[in-house]
């Protein structure tokens, strides 16, 4: 159980440390303008250099999320987007990872049974991929569906697609449910399905063996936020007591307390600083390797990430500052396994910075080490290559 706890608190298991420093770095994009699908780069993470080695061909793979062992990616193919028709369902892809190469090889894509799929989640015991879909077209409303993950790797097709109801104030934004994060709790239990069209964060059962199916609606069934703030991605805290969630709408993060399956909310903070009168668009959070700091972004005319400290006492955050993205739309970013970086991409300026980090402070150096350009970049994953 520790080994769950800790691969889901921080939400990525990248893997063995290689002698040399150097992972690889999957960066996910938006193919409609200068990109090609999924860049692996060889990361190095004594000095922050980023090498490109490897792309694989595939439609806006806009989120990304890597098996335990690293032997396979799987990719969101977020369709119709902004032109398709609405009748265009999205997928989901599976690869096989030759992490000691850097290179990916398709295995198989199915259906995403609903439209703009945005983000993925392996179950604890990866017998599934859970996908969330922004939106369900002709019938309104977003879903997430469950996927088996077969020996191979490949995926089957939907073994079961929830689609939510309901909206919220915000006009053209809340119009109906736009599901946008399917995240699994610290202990491995329970699964949250956050609403941004809602402002509901949606809790199941997580039971594999369950003959009603691999998740099951709780008694309390979700946890309302206030109208018109969108929740969208929740990441759980290193002690698996606590959750922080980016709310895009509202452009803040709300810190619960859990336990048992339930999120008590006890804390929201805005993301942008006294007097800014700007558009906001709250998106990624990430901890840091060691649980002590948190990290969020904020895109509109922000475009920052935006620093918090954790309480060890009882998870509570307090902003110990910011740093400008250097570009526009900083959608996500990671911070690298060691700790020491700060990879955050531009979606809306093709560009990619690595930033230095102080562990002690949580800060970030201004000045960034490293760059480069890559047409809409959008997720990153690190993993070893051994």
């Amino acid at each position: 159980m520790v080994s769950i706890v800790a691969s889901h608190a921080y939400a990525q298991d990248s893997g063995p440390v290689p002698a040399d420093g150097v992972y690889n770095m999957l960066v996910g994009t938006y193919t409609a303008g200068k990109s090609e699908g999924i860049y692996v780069y060889r990361f190095d993470t004594k000095t922050g250099a980023a090498t490109r080695v490897s792309v694989a061909q595939t439609v806006n793979p806009s989120f990304l999320v890597v098996s335990r062992d690293r032997r396979f990616v799987y990719a969101v193919n977020e369709l119709p987007g902004d032109n398709g028709p609405a009748t265009q369902r999205g997928g989901v892809s599976a690869f096989r990872f030759d992490a000691a190469r850097g290179q990916l090889m398709f295995l198989n894509k199915v259906s995403s049974d609903g439209n703009d799929p945005c983000y993925l989640s392996l179950s604890p015991d990866e017998k599934y991929l859970l996908g969330a879909n922004y939106s369900v077209a002709p019938d309104p409303g977003g879903s997430f569906a469950v996927f088996p993950v077969q020996a191979d790797g490949q995926l089957g097709t939907s073994v079961l697609t929830v689609h939510h109801e309901g909206g919220g104030p915000v006009k053209g934004r809340q119009d109906n449910s736009h599901v946008h994060s399917t995240v699994f709790s610290a202990d491995g239990r329970y699964l949250f399905t956050q609403d941004l069209g809602a402002d509901k964060l949606y809790s199941y059962h997580y039971a594999p063996g369950d003959s009603h199916g691999p998740v099951t609606p709780t008694d309390s069934g979700y946890t309302r936020q206030k109208p018109g703030t969108g929740p969208r991605h929740l990441v759980f805290g290193a002690d698996g007591k606590h959750a922080y969630l980016t709310s895009e709408l509202a452009a803040t993060v709300s810190t619960f307390d859990y336990r048992d399956g339930k999120l008590t909310p006890v804390q929201t903070l805005p993301l942008t600083e006294p007097g800014f009168k700007g558009a906001v668009g709250a998106a990624a959070i990430r901890l840091s390797p060691d649980g002590r700091f948190v990290y969020a972004s904020n895109r509109g005319d922000a475009n920052e990430i935006v620093i918090f400290s954790v309480d060890p006492a009882n998870g509570h955050l307090k902003k110990i500052g910011h740093q400008s993205s250097l570009g526009k739309s900083p959608r996500e970013f990671a911070i690298d396994p060691t700790g020491n970086w700060l990879i955050v991409g531009n979606q809306n300026s093709d560009t990619v910075y690595v930033f230095k980090r102080d562990q002690q402070s949580g800060l970030l150096d201004p000045t960034p080490k490293q760059h480069f350009e890559l047409g809409s970049p959008v997720d990153f994953k690190l993993v070893s290559p051994s």
